[in-house]
């Protein structure tokens, strides 16, 4: 589906005009949409609906909105239905609507949700003040899954959804410099606006208001603000807010964000006053690197960085005056304090595939952490990684090194900016802690979908005086890279790569009666006993197809014979390799087993019902052909389309009825003229036929699908023999052991050998003769099987001779000439 985003300026002009620069600002408008996608019950995370938004820089409101109509008015049967809406930002929430199960050492963070009942047409709107900018990831869904296999192109309760963006962005935004003061003013309805730049390296800023005046009493003192630094996420994180009570306030933000811009917005809670103040800011740098790049010793070529792009991140010398200690200066580090206030190692990373990185440190797999300061890696990650997983295994080389119970190296795994306080009893609130020591000298951490920005690494040694000892530099080996999917989804899940417009995410879809988010929740998975009885079931059931196979060779439709020994081959053989568990074999691609096995099933139903249909064999088997080419054509445009079988399905009874109908109405009898046809053998065929059907679409769930499905294979293949019409005796069985085709001659008149009309047929019309005519023509008729044109000469000659003169003269002639 191609992008369809319409972004439309809504207000250009400006909110106030001055000619004096008063701080006031310009406000435009910016709005985006979705085009509409169709909701599904949530049975994993591909079921759900996922839509990208981009919040630009500078924008000052957001407003969301989420309209759900439902597809078909004249459903009334679907009733209401609670349509899920989770937002997050930075990357696609990871939604849990089921109560799954995570995996083992797996971090996830909760997004904001919204619940929609929905009957015929609803909307909610979400409003967000000053949002994060960057991309937000919106998706919707319906309630969980019941099971049932919906069938394609059959009429269901469908619902869609479209969400729209509304941006009010200021374009001009006053810059706050570093240590001064600018003056600001605030209203009740035009707060003040202000930005500042945040570079690297930063540990705290403070944000000061000064000078604060007011129209007001003069008793009274309180500063009417209210002090907003940073952006919102869809939880309000990140945002920092200070009521200012005194004629000064000030606020301060530890570990701010590196690299970004920050809002400050002043409001004024005071109706019909103006607030004048000055806004100050100022950052602390703890530590700052005396020079950033790498070294020319580093910048060398890797020997295993043949498969993938490589990137460098991070600065080649340490930050301060001393660098990492190589392995051979280990042992006089471990005496000697470092002078530097933090390590910083580069890192490598390598793009191996779609939402596959790896990282590396760039002198080596070893990376070694200090008692005195911590370590520092920094691992960008851009947005089009936020799709999968971030994967972190630290290590703890307890080689030639001892340490006591209670010494460990502190891990934190953070965001936007690093934390470079581990000694304290809370090390990483803003972020992921891990701890390794000599008891547990291993620790992963995972986090499906991580925001898209520069996370960092902090690793520092920690412990008493007394349990270090003389060793004060440890060696670990971080290992950090990206996956599509948690652990490749396990043993019984599949990691599938998905795509909304041009974004790609991955999530695991799991088989066997697995569940969770990585296919680790086996409470109700099935045995292996139940895979194998699962497995022998649906490729067994399809032999119930023997029976139609040998009913077809004996009746002389070798064609039908072997599109109903084709089908079940093909059909036992695809679902040998369609099962969920480990009871799986597939001879050949399974692509190819599903097309042959859906083909061979259409084609049987073709076959058989104009087999039914009694038409000429040139026509009947020009149909076969012309019908299987068209329905090959239809199985690889869409397989699963209802058309692909009620199309074929609906030729071949228009084909038959069309053939009936013209015989019933020639011979003026019903056609089949038998009841014996009709009650033991087409209505039981129809029925099975029909049962079967009623199965496959309205029975099948994923819990007794093993079952069902196998009914059906059963069912279909029983109707076959039921259906299946009498052999067609065109030619005596004794006339073919000759070796040629033997053609008799009635009074000197030769009599055409063929299928078209039967013995009864030929009685009935002989009987207006006399009854020694009938007589002595009866053998005859019975053994070349006359057709309705000679007969109808042969009556002439009796309607012509009522008296019949003649009728001993043609008697004997016949009599000569064939022996009777």
């Amino acid at each position: 589906m191609a992008l369809q985003i319409t972004i439309c300026l809504l207000l250009i002009a400006p909110i106030a005009v001055s000619s004096e620069d008063d701080g006031q600002v310009t406000f435009v408008g910016e709005q985006s949409s979705k085009p509409l996608q169709r909701l599904s019950r949530y049975g994993w995370f591909g079921s759900a609906r996922l839509q990208r938004f981009h919040v630009p820089e500078d924008a000052a409101m957001a407003w969301w909105q989420f309209t759900v109509t439902k597809g078909h008015s004249f459903h009334s049967f679907c009733g209401e239905h609670n349509v899920t809406i989770h937002i997050r930002w930075g990357a696609p929430p990871v939604v849990n609507p089921v109560g799954l199960v995570f995996p083992n050492d797996t971090e996830w963070s909760p997004a904001h949700s919204l619940h929609l009942p929905v009957t015929a047409q609803a909307t909610a709107t979400f409003n967000l003040s000053d949002p994060s900018p960057g991309d937000w990831y919106v998706v919707a869904h319906l309630p969980r899954d019941d099971g049932r296999i919906q069938q394609k192109g059959f009429p269901s309760c469908s619902y869609y959804f479209q969400p729209q963006l509304s941006i009010r962005r200021a374009v001009d935004t006053p810059i706050l410099q570093q240590a001064s003061a600018l003056p600001q003013a605030a209203a009740p309805d035009r707060p003040a606006r202000l930005k500042l730049f945040v570079p690297e390296f930063v540990s705290s800023l403070s944000i000061s208001v000064t000078d604060c005046a007011w129209q007001t009493d003069p008793g009274e003192g309180a500063c009417p603000l209210v002090l907003r630094i940073g952006s919102a996420s869809a939880l309000n994180t990140g945002l920092v807010t200070v009521n200012c009570s005194t004629n000064g306030c000030s606020a301060t933000l530890l570990a701010p964000p590196w690299h970004t811009w920050l809002r400050v917005v002043m409001e004024s809670v005071r109706d019909n006053h103006t607030v004048t103040f000055n806004v100050t800011s100022k950052y602390t740098v703890s530590c700052k690197p005396k020079s950033v790049g790498l070294s020319p010793d580093i910048v060398r070529p890797r020997g295993n960085n043949s498969d993938g792009n490589s990137t460098l991140a991070g600065n080649g010398t340490a930050v301060g005056e001393a660098a990492a200690p190589s392995n051979s200066s280990l042992a006089a580090s471990a005496a000697t304090p470092l002078p530097a206030c933090v390590w910083n190692i580069p890192v490598l990373a390598e793009e191996l595939d779609v939402l596959s990185v790896r990282f590396s440190p760039v002198s080596g797999p070893d990376v070694r952490v200090a008692l005195s300061n911590p370590t520092l890696l920094s691992y960008p990650l851009h947005a089009l990684t936020s799709g999968g997983t971030l994967n972190l295994q630290l290590t703890l080389n307890t080689t030639n090194i001892t340490l006591g119970n209670s010494s460990s190296v502190v891990a934190c795994l953070s965001p936007w900016a690093p934390v470079l306080s581990l000694n304290s009893s809370q090390p990483c609130q803003t972020g992921y802690g891990l701890k390794v020591n000599a008891s547990i000298p291993k620790a992963v951490i995972r986090l499906p979908f991580p925001q898209a920005a520069t996370w960092y690494l902090s690793l520092q040694l920690t412990c008493n005086s007394s349990e270090c000892g003389n060793v004060s530099v440890v060696s670990v080996v971080p290992e950090v890279s990206v996956s599509a999917c948690v652990e490749d989804c396990g043993t019984y899940g599949e990691c599938r790569l998905l795509r909304s417009n041009t974004y790609l995410y991955s999530a695991c879809v799991c088989k066997a009666g697995w569940s969770g988010w990585g296919c680790t929740d086996g409470s109700a998975a099935l045995s292996y006993s139940r895979q194998v009885t699962a497995t022998l079931l649906l490729t067994l059931s399809n032999l119930m197809f023997l029976p139609a196979v040998v009913v077809a060779v004996r009746r002389c439709y070798f064609p039908e014979a072997s599109v109903y020994l084709f089908t079940m081959f093909f059909s036992s053989f695809y679902h040998a390799c369609d099962q969920p568990g480990v009871a799986v074999m597939c001879i050949m691609d399974y692509d190819t087993l599903q097309f042959c096995d859906f083909l061979g099933s259409v084609c049987s139903i073709w076959v058989t019902i104009l087999c039914m249909a009694r038409v000429w064999d040139t026509l009947k088997y020009t149909l076969f052909v012309l019908g299987t080419l068209l329905i090959a054509m239809s199985m690889q445009l869409d397989r699963r389309g209802l058309w692909n079988m009620l199309g074929p399905v609906l030729c071949a009874v228009l084909a038959m009825v069309t053939a009936w109908v013209y015989r019933g109405v020639q011979r003026r009898h019903c056609y089949p003229p038998s009841w014996r046809r009709w009650v033991f053998y087409l209505l039981p065929g129809l029925l099975c036929a029909l049962v079967g059907v009623c199965v496959y679409i309205f029975a099948e769930t994923e819990a007794n699908y093993y079952y069902t499905h196998s009914l059906w294979h059963m069912l279909v293949a029983s109707s076959v023999v039921f259906l299946l019409p009498p052999r067609q005796r065109s030619r005596e069985a004794w006339g073919w052991s000759r070796g040629w085709a033997w053609a008799p001659r009635v009074c000197g008149y030769t009599l055409c050998n063929t299928a078209k009309e039967e013995l009864y047929t030929a009685r009935a019309k002989l009987q207006n003769c006399g009854g020694g005519f009938f007589k002595d023509f009866s053998v005859l008729l019975s053994r070349s099987r006359a057709q309705a044109r000679t007969l109808n000469f042969v009556m002439s000659l009796c309607y012509h001779n009522p008296g019949r003169p003649a009728e001993g003269a043609i008697v004997y002639r016949c009599r000569r000439d064939f022996g009777t």
